[in-house]
């Protein structure tokens, strides 16, 4: 029972922090009405979550194991919690910036944690990489709940009313139900331990040994490639639905929703289809039916005219067939997440999450400019297209990545009947 304690805490964690990330657009929407702010400094509350994301990550990833991961993960919503206490305590501008730096901060401990311990919940690979694509399923599970939970504290007769920040009293109340359930679990933290990251010294040179893995670098290659083609699409999206297909702002925001709900079932399903198909064959699968679905849909929304009548019963079809591209990208990225982990020693698993976490940064950043720039100069149907460039790379580094897990599983064997 233990065991499921803590694997329903890692969910519920994950939840919470899918919340409060995916918050940034309403609360820049809020601030600006409530606060009084404009819209370039209102913006800066990405800033304010990101930066600390990957300072965090790049800090102390390599460290968790001498905190251990229960504590930092309960760590993580002791600090997000008493952020959110504060929002309506103290409203006002400089209290939002320091509610996204805490769920910056917080979240890349609570990253680190929870992968690290699936590594030491799970008994194969298989498992796995079952539990990563239900965890990450479930964090978009969370992205759409999110919207619903801040909508329904929103007075839609005074937007600038500052009732919505009672929210921050039930997501605070969460997260000490979630510190609560890890207080009351346990979990076996001794395989991720070694004499060398018994010390600070040690870890460092941990994180440090796994850029001679060429299993790494193809890896990071990898999530940066898928990331870049996520963030491609999940962010631009609605202006794509606006600009190109013609659609009012209100129903550009809730189609693309479609995407998020799409790789939350992806990535749910994943989970149960890896129980019969091995990941190599089940990605290639997915990375095709993406490009196939990209080139097949965006001729159907050329020449599109804007119609004042339009509703969700006579919408462009190119806008109910894109999203679907969620189901296909959901879950490329936990199953190589996964693969790269358990094909490392669980020592090395915080370090590893912690590059994760930079790479995907970097990689979310350059995606949403680069199609930011390709929008800007020529148009939104050509700045899809130019998601087949990244979809073929990923292909590549799929092939790569495989022949290096293929070589470590082969090293280990060797070891192991050696030994």
């Amino acid at each position: 029972m233990t065991r499921y304690r803590m694997i329903v805490a890692l969910a519920l964690i994950y939840m919470i922090f899918a919340i409060l990330l995916n918050s940034v657009g309403t609360v820049i929407l809020q601030s600006i009405y409530s606060f009084g702010v404009g819209k370039p400094q209102a913006s800066l509350l990405e800033l304010f979550k990101d930066l600390p994301i990957a300072i965090t990550s790049f800090l102390v990833a390599s460290f968790l194991p001498l905190l251990g991961y229960r504590r930092a993960m309960m760590l993580a919503l002791a600090i997000v919690g008493s952020a959110c206490v504060l929002m309506p305590l103290y409203p006002g501008f400089h209290t939002t910036e320091l509610l996204f730096t805490c769920i910056g901060i917080s979240f890349a401990l609570a990253k680190v944690g929870v992968y690290s311990s699936i590594g030491l919940l799970t008994r194969d690979k298989a498992e796995h990489g079952r539990m990563t694509n239900t965890i990450e399923g479930l964090f978009m599970v969370g992205v759409l709940v999110g919207g619903w939970i801040f909508s329904a504290f929103i007075n839609h007769a005074a937007p600038a009313d500052l009732v919505w920040l009672n929210v921050y009293w039930l997501l605070a109340a969460l997260c000490a139900a979630i510190i609560v359930l890890l207080a009351t679990a346990q979990l076996d933290e001794s395989a991720a331990h070694t004499d060398q990251t018994n010390t600070i010294q040690g870890s460092l040179l941990e994180m440090m040994s796994l850029f001679v893995r060429p299993l790494v670098y193809v890896f990071l290659i990898s999530a940066f490639l898928y990331v870049l083609i996520e963030q491609s699409f999940g962010t631009w999206l609605p202006t794509f639905n606006n600009e190109v297909l013609k659609l009012p702002n209100a129903m550009s925001i809730q189609l693309a929703s479609i995407l998020a709900g799409m790789t939350a079932i992806g990535r749910l399903g994943a989970g149960q289809v890896l129980r019969r198909m091995h990941w190599y064959v089940l990605l290639n699968v997915c990375v095709i039916g993406m490009a196939l679905l990209v080139v097949l849909t965006l001729p159907l929304a050329e020449n599109v005219v804007a119609r004042p009548d339009v509703g969700w019963f006579n919408a462009p079809i190119a806008a109910y067939l894109i999203p679907l591209i969620g189901l296909l990208m959901a879950p490329i990225y936990p199953v190589i997440n996964s693969v790269a982990l358990s094909s490392l020693p669980k020592p090395a698993h915080a370090a590893m999450t912690g590059l994760i976490v930079i790479f995907s940064a970097l990689g979310g950043t350059l995606g949403s400019r680069i199609t930011a720039i390709v929008f800007s100069r020529f148009n939104g149907i050509d700045a899809f297209y130019f998601s087949l460039i990244p979809m073929s790379l990923v292909l590549i580094a799929l092939f790569f990545f495989k022949r290096e897990t293929d070589r470590t599983e082969r090293a280990v064997a060797l070891s192991l009947a050696a030994k």
